[in-house]
């Protein structure tokens, strides 16, 4: 199947899947769009969110639609390791055998990541980041296509473990879920208490996904689009001539080169979900605060005057 081709069936099958998503969750399209586009960019995502506003069912839904294994962890201080990636045992035989953890799966909802401690973090980023887990001097590849949700509480700070600059730097966008308007908070009520529940229908499979992670690759990008995401990427650098002026008076530490590569790559999947066959520098401006957010550090004068990371970045646009 030819290249182009591929594209255009991707723009009717995103259109199926979002209406399909619909179905059990409603509103949240910035959420929906983020983790699609995630998904298909080959990435990972931290979602941050109040507790009750669907990311658990958000995920599950994605997985039913994409017929892709889904598995949930709950982080809490005495997590270990071994109950992510899996363990050697011995068995009735008396010889060992390894018993897979729930990071073998094609989803996994990292929930509440940052209420473990950052050793059992960095199973979960080591995975993330190498497609692998290590066990006992072996090395077992996961299945692809793997992608990581995690969430975090932005309430409750007791009892947690904020992730490292650089782990957060894993994740390809940092989504944040908003309360439903008022209409659709009466909707989902009327879904959620009522005796009919919304049957979840099979869109494409793993196969498909990773024809589309490929396609996506392919696509060709002018190089104005590369520079303007380079140097807006550049100017949230305080150390260098570029860095412009919020950053120099709010921002600590900037974005690294990863930043670049994902704006970059998620525009490409950004566009091609609206049915460019390239991307332009709307696209690029469309996944920025996604892409940026949690890489900016800010300073103190930026806490004490209650700055946000999302003000600077539009300030950047």
């Amino acid at each position: 199947m030819s290249e182009v081709r591929l594209a255009q069936e991707f723009q009717t099958d995103i259109n199926a899947l979002k209406a399909e998503i619909g179905k059990a969750v409603i509103g949240q399209d910035e959420a929906v769009n983020g983790v699609l586009n995630t998904i298909f960019s080959n990435g990972h995502v931290l979602l941050l969110g109040v507790p009750g506003l669907a990311k658990t069912l958000l995920i599950r839904t994605i997985s039913q639609v994409l017929d892709l294994s889904f598995n949930r962890i709950q982080f809490t201080p005495d997590l270990m390791p071994s109950d992510i990636t899996g363990a050697e045992i011995l068995d009735e035989n008396r010889k060992f055998s390894f018993v897979k953890g729930p990071v073998f799966a094609n989803i996994v909802l990292a929930d509440e990541i940052n209420r473990t401690p950052p050793k059992t973090q960095a199973a979960l980023l080591e995975a993330m980041q190498e497609k692998e887990v290590s066990v006992a001097g072996k090395t077992m590849k996961l299945d692809l296509p793997f992608f990581v949700l995690a969430t975090q509480n932005p309430i409750e700070q007791e009892g947690t473990y904020n992730l490292p600059e650089a782990q957060l730097d894993r994740f390809m966008f940092n989504i944040i879920l908003d309360y439903p308007s008022a209409a659709e908070e009466k909707k989902i009520v009327t879904l959620t208490t009522g005796y009919n529940t919304a049957i979840i229908n099979q869109i494409i499979n793993k196969e498909k996904i990773i024809a589309y992670q490929d396609v996506i690759r392919k696509i060709p990008v002018a190089e104005n689009v590369i520079s303007y995401a380079v140097d807006l990427v550049g100017k949230t650098r305080n150390n260098k001539p570029t860095a412009a002026d919020p950053v120099k008076k709010f921002i600590a530490y900037g974005a690294g080169p990863r930043a670049s590569q994902y704006l970059v790559l998620g525009a490409k999947t950004h566009a091609l979900m609206n049915g460019k066959l390239s991307p332009d520098i709307e696209d690029i401006q469309a996944i920025a605060k996604m892409v940026l957010r949690h890489r900016l550090v800010k300073n103190y004068k930026a806490e004490a005057e209650g700055i946000s990371t999302d003000s600077i970045i539009e300030q950047l646009l």
